[in-house]
């Protein structure tokens, strides 16, 4: 017994629960009504923009080759611009603004992938390069004036309790995590994508597009940062510039917490999913506390390198 409860304590997944058990807990402790089902309405519905991004940056880490994607803040705020430029407020343009803003933002996100597989770019160095040129074009395009409004419609679907209480934003991030779990354990491209994070050399030499696949990793993190911009403006209504980024840093942490290796191959949304609720709730414990920006901040970027430690450290990373 105590053997079967020290493996499950070496899982990631189920150290994340505990962790969301704790901070409730704690939360609850130091103001009480933190646990509330109306704050944890307001809390997962954080944690669904977070998770969204999340999950893009998931699936780029799985890829291995020290595979982080940097440009996702910029590009949700990208997003979340051209979605509300196209829409102005108006219900029959949501269909277009959201083809217009996948389609760019995959397209963004391609580029980097292209970048990283064909001109042998660090992904770093790619993605933060990408993320300059995203920033730059949105200051030209707004010259730092907010612009654009949501939908009603879409405010409406977002934020409106659609089940259980819970707002449509919520089941769109449930959603995500099942199409992505459904990609990754159930078809060959995520066969594919498991294969060249774990041992790049033997997947090409399996046939796996390698080139290809990773390309198509940046591709998918682009287009799901974009669709968070879309939530996230259907979540404020207005446009904000620089509103995506703060999504860069904990959209990794939540990856890392959830027990998807740095050094790819392993892992998966589900801990990611997890991951998103532990760093909302730390932040709304650390709000609680009124603990300053800079100050989270610090705590967030000490969380990722002590996730760094215990869990990219794996024989793969030593080697």
């Amino acid at each position: 017994m105590q053997a079967r409860i020290a493996q499950l304590l070496k899982q990631p997944l189920t150290v994340a629960v505990i962790a969301i058990a704790v901070l409730l807990i704690g939360g609850e402790l130091i103001s009480p009504g933190f646990a509330s089902p109306r704050q944890m309405v307001t809390l997962l519905t954080v944690a669904s923009l977070l998770g969204v991004v999340a999950a893009g940056q998931n699936l780029v880490i799985l890829g291995g080759r020290e595979g982080i994607d940097l440009s996702v803040g910029g590009i949700v705020s990208f997003g979340a611009f051209l979605a509300g430029n196209i829409m102005q407020q108006s219900d029959a343009n949501i269909a277009p603004a959201l083809a217009a803003v996948l389609a760019a933002t995959f397209a963004i996100g391609l580029a980097s992938g292209l970048g990283v597989t064909w001109l042998r770019i660090p992904p770093l160095v790619m993605t933060l390069g990408m993320l300059g040129v995203v920033q730059g074009g949105l200051v030209l395009l707004t010259r730092g004036v907010p612009s654009g409004r949501a939908a009603p419609l879409l405010n409406d679907l977002i934020t409106d309790p659609l089940l259980f209480g819970l707002p449509g934003i919520v089941f769109a991030w449930i959603a995500v995590g099942a199409l992505l779990t459904l990609l990754l354990r159930r078809t060959t491209f995520g066969y594919n994508v498991y294969a060249i994070g774990a041992n790049e050399a033997a997947a090409a030499l399996a046939g796996v597009p390698v080139r290809r696949t990773r390309a198509l990793l940046f591709g998918l993190s682009g287009l799901l940062s974009g669709f968070t911009g879309i939530l996230l403006l259907g979540y404020t209504e207005y446009v904000f510039v620089g509103a995506g980024d703060q999504y860069m840093l904990p959209s990794i942490i939540a990856v890392v917490i959830g027990g998807t290796s740095l050094a790819g191959g392993s892992g998966g949304y589900v801990g990611t999913m997890a991951g998103a609720l532990v760093l909302v709730l730390l932040q709304s414990i650390l709000t609680t506390l009124n603990i300053p920006p800079f100050g989270r901040q610090i705590i967030f970027g000490v969380t990722l390198l002590g996730l760094m430690l215990l869990y990219g450290r794996q024989r793969r990373l030593r080697g």
